[in-house]
């Protein structure tokens, strides 16, 4: 061996990537340490023997078919992650890689240089970045990236259909075009601290759309980071709250209407369970809410498990109401009384029956 070619040598010692040198028969004639290290095996065991020791057949295939225009064509030829190339290691595991082929004159010989990488890490990158991708393109929430002075960087179609502005349109400008006058201070306070590293979560605000409409949202902003671990801008997601509002806005009403009703209002579960208790059953029963919830609402009835209770429940599990059902109720004290019901069907977001409320009124001495 030449001077030449121990010098040569050395040098690919110091190379990060493992190299592997083969003659035009594909005879390995070379391999560094870092080929030892990804392949596990000792040098001595694979210089001599043919290329496919480390390349399964498919892929030492294509070298084969292609070898007389390598040598011919002396240029570096990389596979890059478009093919799906894998090296086998001493265990018979096989791993992604990546290949380039380089042709080197020695002097001595003319060896393939073929540089192999272990890209498991770049494709579950490359996979999770396709997946990230998805995710924000599909979104119901509006999604977007800004640097850390609030100029807008990306855009996906729910923040077009949120906003009214198309991503042309956005890109680029400053985020302050979508915070109402009033609250033109929030934007700068809200960089702040994802600057600092702190994630905003669930932040109840307000924005404005490009025909200047002003709505309320929740809005959560994360830093974006660089590989090193800078701070280099910011994500945001935000979502459009008003029907949520709405919807709150609703309840309170409803609850406020059962709170104060002079009527006795009872929700129950399909079971009989007694689930909500107002201050009218209250004092219609004599039981506190603390009595009663988790109780059986056969406690209040004289009628419970007859057949006109289990009709009754039948109609409620079809979802019908029963309406002016006449019955004897009975207090904690014992006493019983003359009672008029209404029961109603409770239902769940998605419309199946999950229990019953009673609206009950005493109706002794009122006959």
């Amino acid at each position: 061996m030449s001077s030449n070619t121990m010098r040569f040598e050395k040098l690919l010692e110091a190379v990060p990537d493992a190299l592997v040198g083969m003659d035009e028969k594909g005879v390995i004639r070379f391999v560094n340490r870092q080929t030892e290290s990804l392949f596990g095996y000792e040098r001595n065991k694979v210089i001599g023997e043919p290329i496919d020791t480390l390349v399964p057949e498919p892929l030492w295939q294509i070298y084969a078919e292609h070898q007389q225009d390598y040598f011919a064509d002396p240029i570096t030829r990389s596979s890059g992650l478009d093919l799906q190339l894998r090296g086998r290691a001493q265990d018979g595991t096989e791993f992604p890689i990546n290949i380039s082929m380089s042709h080197i004159d020695t002097d001595d010989v003319l060896l393939v240089i073929t540089a192999v990488r272990d890209v498991t890490r770049q494709r579950q990158a490359v996979d999770n970045a396709a997946l990230v991708e998805a995710i924000v393109e599909y979104s119901d929430d509006a999604i977007s990236a800004s640097t850390l002075e609030g100029t807008i960087t990306s855009w996906n179609p729910a923040a077009e259909r949120m906003y009214g502005y198309p991503s042309k349109e956005i890109i680029g400008r400053s985020g302050s075009v979508l915070t109402p006058q009033d609250r033109a201070g929030e934007m700068g306070a809200l960089l702040t601290k994802v600057k600092d590293g702190q994630t905003v979560r669930h932040f109840r605000t307000k924005r404005v759309r490009k025909d200047g409409t002003v709505f309320p949202i929740a809005l959560s902003a994360a830093p974006i980071r660089d590989a090193a671990g800078a701070i280099v801008g910011v994500a945001g997601v935000f979502r459009d709250v008003t029907e949520q509002g709405q919807v709150f806005e609703a309840l309170e009403r409803m609850a406020s209407i059962v709170e104060n009703s002079a009527e006795a209002i009872i929700g129950k579960t399909l079971e009989g369970i007694i689930i909500s208790w107002n201050p009218a059953a209250e004092e219609l029963f004599g039981y506190s809410s603390q009595d009663i919830i988790g109780k059986s609402s056969s406690l209040l009835s004289l009628e419970s498990g007859s057949e006109v209770t289990k009709a009754i429940l039948t109609k409620i599990r079809a979802g019908q109401p029963v309406g002016h059902l006449e019955t004897k109720g009975v207090r904690k004290n014992g006493t019983v009384f003359d009672a008029s019901a209404t029961i109603s069907p409770i239902r769940d977001a998605y419309g199946a029956v999950i229990g019953a409320s009673v609206i009950a009124r005493e109706m002794t001495g009122k006959r």
